[in-house]
């Protein structure tokens, strides 16, 4: 049996460094020995396939959950790979999608697009830095430009079909030095405070 180690791999593909351990200039990535220490120990051995259709249908149960107990829909917030599993969720039980830095967004008219435009959910998405400025001879810095650019133009016409959708590109906000982390980085109750702003006026 063999492995391969993928940590500096995902140090890269994230956008906090080039090589581990050094930043960006102007991250707001944690800086120190410990943080380092903390980000390498989320990596964790893939154990196998990634089935998102399953993943959803299990979230949709727990958000089922939810509304029972509160009596209230969710705001329902994803993650990086966990944004393409939001998107297979079933949307009775959201009240809206705050999708950090998802993976990708639903095609226009697919699927997922026309069960989250019937049902009239709200989706905001965040996309941190080092994006337009990231190195050009990385492959991630087009991954993250294409996911940028795809999520710009769902929302476009999410929005021009009768939807509510937007993307903050932090940076074209005035914020800078966010990775895929932003959750967990230094400026992190900015962040928190215009998701807030855009959950009160855009969720009943």
């Amino acid at each position: 049996m063999s492995y391969k180690p993928g940590d500096q791999a995902w140090y890269t593909h994230f956008r906090i460094g080039r090589v581990a351990p050094d930043r960006y200039d102007g991250s707001q990535f944690p800086a120190g020995d410990e943080a380092q220490n903390q980000f390498f120990r989320q990596m964790t051995v893939n154990t196998g396939n990634f089935d998102v259709f399953l993943f959803g249908q299990s979230l949709g149960a727990v958000l089922a959950d939810v509304k029972k107990m509160t009596g209230k829909k969710a705001v329902y917030i994803t993650h990086s790979q966990g944004g393409r599993v939001g998107w297979q969720t079933p949307v009775e039980n959201i009240a809206a999608i705050v999708a950090v830095e998802p993976g990708g967004t639903p095609a226009v008219g697919s699927a997922e697009y026309k069960r989250l435009l019937e049902a009239g959910v709200p989706v905001l998405v965040i996309m941190g830095d080092y994006i337009d400025n990231g190195p050009a001879d990385i492959q991630s810095t087009a991954f993250w430009k294409n996911v940028r650019d795809g999520a710009v133009a769902f929302a476009a016409q999410y929005t021009a079909d009768g939807g509510k959708a937007e993307v903050y590109d932090l940076p074209k906000m005035g914020i800078t030095g966010n990775s895929h982390f932003l959750f967990q980085e230094m400026n992190n109750k900015e962040i928190t405070v215009l998701v807030e702003q855009w959950i009160a006026k855009n969720v009943k």
